[in-house]
């Protein structure tokens, strides 16, 4: 456990609201038995650092026998997390990843020049109600990394550094912050933290990233004076002292960060490419189907379905 020094109790309030840049109010989809709540991309608003996809999942209270199924499906050109609050996932992958994912801990998937993985709810998970909510992200990859070979981490809750302080949780999920560094191989400057606050307790950003934002998961925070509830997601001015203060319940964030990009990225379905031409040789690719002799395939114990390109 540590904590940066440079952290005091009675901190001052040094900002206005206009260090907020952009205030973005995910937009929420009902995918059948459970929410989504999307923040990124918005309209106002691409990217954060090598943030370019951000999903809450849930809350969502699955009965017994229900579950999630997300079919085998493939990305380009970024890397994908997963983090859970509650519930569980399977992911299985073409790397031959198969690993069970619980609350606190990571699943780091670069997909590079291609990748195919599902997410499901295990038997298990099935056997009885099961509450869910976490976060799916994607981090898109710089130039030199679009076309790496594809791989797969995954990062237990006690390998992840943990930051305390008064009334302060902080877990690093990616990157390095407060003077911690996360496990997970990173491709560009990133910081990735699940926060827990107290009520009335404080949060300084880090100073060190260019690009920084908070998405709130639960409860509120005060900025300045002003009162923000959950689901909202702020990106600050760069280079502002930014100290955040939880409402009276406390509050649940994640902060999200890191350096920005030379250039905004083409999104299309679960694609993320600096150039258009590799997109549609990705779209052509997974149209074909022909699994394992390209940059496509199954994954190994999942392969009786996939989710087809989109007209």
């Amino acid at each position: 456990m540590s904590w940066n020094p440079t952290i005091a109790p009675a901190c001052p309030e040094e900002i206005g609201l206009d260090a907020i840049d952009t205030l973005i109010i995910p937009r929420s989809r009902d995918l059948g038995g459970f929410e989504v709540r999307r923040a990124l991309p918005a309209p106002k608003r691409q990217m954060v650092g090598p943030f370019i996809f951000f999903d809450q999942v849930g809350p969502a209270e699955l009965l017994t026998g229900q579950g999630i199924d997300v079919r085998p499906h493939p990305h380009i050109g970024l890397g994908t997390v997963t983090y859970l609050y509650r519930g569980e996932f399977h992911h299985r992958d073409s790397t031959g990843a198969d690993q069970i994912i619980r609350p606190g801990a990571l699943n780091w998937m670069v997909a590079g020049r291609g990748v195919t993985h599902s997410e499901r709810t295990t038997p298990e998970g099935r056997s009885a109600p099961q509450s869910l909510l976490g976060i799916q992200t994607w981090v898109a990859l710089p130039d030199n990394y679009e076309d790496m070979a594809p791989m797969f981490e995954h990062h237990g809750t006690q390998a992840l550094p943990v930051i305390e302080d008064r009334g302060v949780t902080v877990r690093l999920v990616l990157g390095n912050a407060y003077g911690e560094v996360a496990p997970a191989t990173m491709f560009s400057e990133t910081f990735y933290a699940d926060v827990t606050l107290e009520a009335g307790a404080r949060l300084p950003l880090p100073d060190d990233h260019e690009d920084r934002g908070i998405y709130i998961v639960e409860g509120s925070i005060s900025i300045a004076g002003q009162d923000f509830e959950a689901p909202q997601m702020m990106v600050f001015r760069p280079g502002d002292r930014i100290t955040v203060t939880a409402g009276g319940r406390g509050a649940r964030l994640m902060a999200l960060g890191g350096a920005t990009f030379s250039g905004p990225r083409y999104i299309w379905w679960n694609f993320v490419e600096s150039s258009k031409e590799r997109i549609e040789e990705a779209k052509a690719e997974w149209r074909a189907g022909n699994w394992g002799e390209g940059r496509f395939d199954l994954p190994a114990d999942d392969r009786d379905e996939h989710i087809p390109l989109p007209d």
